[in-house]
């Protein structure tokens, strides 16, 4: 179950009665959740900073295994209308990802950079999107992945031991059984200096920073910070995380909300919000 999820310019929050909370930029339908209802879990379009780009999309898992899906459309990364028997949900740029009940991976929407090819995958327990790429968890602790290896970001192939897996524009992380972090991909901005981490227990990333959460509910973050999007020292008591492009939330045992970096759409106003009445 995802609670939480951020995209380049707006955030989505799950309540406890399966409503979905949202806030940003809605120029392409990406918040028009007001009528969705029964959902257990939510992701958002993990959108590079780009000067280009903004346009993203909300997909919501519901208790029947079928799907949602609101906002930019440009490849078909909404249609889902048709998908059943999901269990997990991820979404990338112009493309989204579902893991059903047999442990096979279903996509849709953009495909240039290979990112839906997911047909051959199996036995698959999680899943995650990057921009331009796509990875996986097996039920054995490995990793797959397909799409753009540009920074080496789909370099997955030797990681073992692992429980959850997240993926940014260029890098990928990968959350161990024992609370330690792997990470590969592209060095330049910091987010993948996680060799020192450990009692993590959530994983996540933005375009170019990772988020983790510990088992004492402090949060950690490494990589670009130029929006104030790693500032999470000062969080504590938190229970859920999630990474957007230049923003990070975080969902406190109190049912409250709070957030840091990029503002400059809303998509950190989540003051006032409660996951129960």
């Amino acid at each position: 179950m995802t609670l939480m999820a951020a995209g380049r310019r707006h955030s989505v929050a799950l309540r406890q009665d399966g409503t979905v909370l949202a806030t940003g930029n809605n120029r392409a339908g990406e918040c028009s959740i007001d009528q969705w209802s029964a959902i257990t879990s939510v992701a958002a379009g993990n959108v590079h900073a780009a000067r280009n780009t903004g346009r993203s999309h909300t997909v919501g898992l519901r208790a029947d295994g079928t799907v949602l899906a609101t906002g930019w459309n440009a490849d078909g990364q909404t249609e889902v209308a048709g998908w059943h028997g999901i269990q997990r949900i991820a979404a990338g740029w112009r493309f989204t990802l579902g893991l059903g009940s047999d442990g096979r991976v279903v996509a849709t929407g953009r495909n240039t950079e290979g990112q839906c090819a997911t047909a051959s995958w199996q036995e698959v327990t999680e899943i995650a999107c990057g921009d331009w790429h796509a990875v996986a968890v097996r039920n054995d602790g490995t990793a797959l992945a397909t799409g753009n290896n540009q920074r080496g970001q789909c370099s997955v192939a030797s990681w073992s031991g692992l429980q959850a897996i997240a993926a940014g524009q260029l890098h990928t992380v990968g959350l161990r059984t024992d609370g330690t972090v792997v990470a590969t991909g592209d060095q330049r901005s910091g987010a993948c200096e996680v060799q020192n981490w450990n009692a993590v227990t959530t994983l996540c990333a933005g375009s170019q920073h990772t988020v983790a959460l510990r088992s004492d509910g402090m949060v950690l973050a490494t990589g670009d910070n130029s929006f104030g999007q790693c500032n999470v020292g000062s969080w504590s008591k938190v229970i859920a995380i999630a990474a957007g492009s230049l923003h990070t939330l975080g969902l406190l045992t109190d049912g409250t909300f709070v957030a840091t970096g990029s503002n400059s759409d809303g998509q950190c106003d989540v003051t006032g919000w409660m996951v129960r009445d």
